[in-house]
């Protein structure tokens, strides 16, 4: 059975706080055994950190370091407590394993095999003006290079002037690894502030692209409902037309019939013509007398 393997130099990952602006903390593990073993560093937030390198392999008694970048913060944590976790996973590998040979196997815990967890949490200290301190036993000490380096941002910002508290509690919350949450190892990644802000050029022409989109779909529907509408007009239009029509033709109609119908037939002219000629025929010889 194998006694601790490695021995974690510090055993918090303590960061320097500031807004806007990336910070890096150095961790050193010592192999305090006599057999080669290999180590993987996971996180329960791979996205807010770059850990480098995240694997490797240590000789008998000697040691390796590793750096933790902290991503950039536009906003500071609430009570400046977080609750990130990191965990070291460590075991005993046959002489002669490479880096390249390390996999997500190794660390696989099950019968006859060792693998030791050892957890880390995040701690944000609040800088003070000038040097960089650290808060160790009530007092304050420079901190090494090693230990804790910022990142300069250019960029002004106007919580700069915010003073952040000098001190976190120690009371904080068990994260994902204390309620045995399957943590994701840590990803390489490089952050720099012209990405950010390439990014956010990038959001506000997605924005603008997305306003520009639903004013032409607004227009769009603008539009459809005048076709529509002028199409019903055109459609009544035509009907009232058609009505308009039948309503002359049957008028013409009435009115031709009406025509054939004014006048005496021609029967009835020619009896009173025979009639007139008979009584003048008739009348004419006593006129006379």
């Amino acid at each position: 059975m194998y006694t601790e393997l490695l021995d974690i130099q510090p055993r918090d990952l303590k960061f320097i706080f500031e807004l806007k602006k990336q910070s890096s903390c150095s961790v050193r593990l010592v192999n305090k055994s006599n057999h080669h073993v290999a180590y993987k560093i996971k996180t329960t937030s791979p996205k807010k950190y770059c850990v480098r390198p995240t694997t490797g392999i240590i000789e008998p008694k000697s040691t390796c370091d590793f750096t933790v970048t902290m991503q950039a913060h536009r906003l500071a944590p609430p009570d400046m407590i977080c609750k990130d976790k990191f965990l070291v996973q460590s075991t005993v590998v046959p002489v002669g394993t490479t880096n390249d040979d390390i996999t997500s196997s190794m660390f696989a815990k099950g019968v006859g095999k060792y693998v030791e967890d050892s957890k880390m949490r995040v701690i944000l200290i609040s800088p003070p003006h000038s040097p960089v301190l650290s808060p160790i036993n009530g007092t304050l000490k420079p901190v090494p290079i090693y230990e804790a380096s910022i990142l300069k941002d250019d960029a002004p910002s106007t919580f700069e002037s915010f003073i952040l508290p000098k001190t976190v509690t120690e009371n904080v919350e068990e994260s994902k690894i204390e309620n045995g949450e399957e943590l994701k190892p840590a990803k390489d990644v490089e952050f720099n502030i012209m990405k950010d802000v390439e990014e956010l050029k990038l959001v506000k022409d997605i924005e603008e692209m997305r306003s520009k989109l639903n004013e032409l779909e607004s227009k769009l529907s603008e539009a459809e409902v005048t076709i529509f509408k002028l199409t019903e007009e055109r459609r009544f239009a035509a009907q009232e037309t058609e009505t308009l029509r039948k309503e002359l033709a049957l008028l013409r109609s009435k009115r031709g019939g009406r025509r054939v119908q004014v006048g005496f037939p021609l029967l009835f002219v020619c009896m009173v013509a025979l009639v007139s000629i008979t009584l003048g025929y008739l009348l004419t010889p006593m006129i006379r007398q």
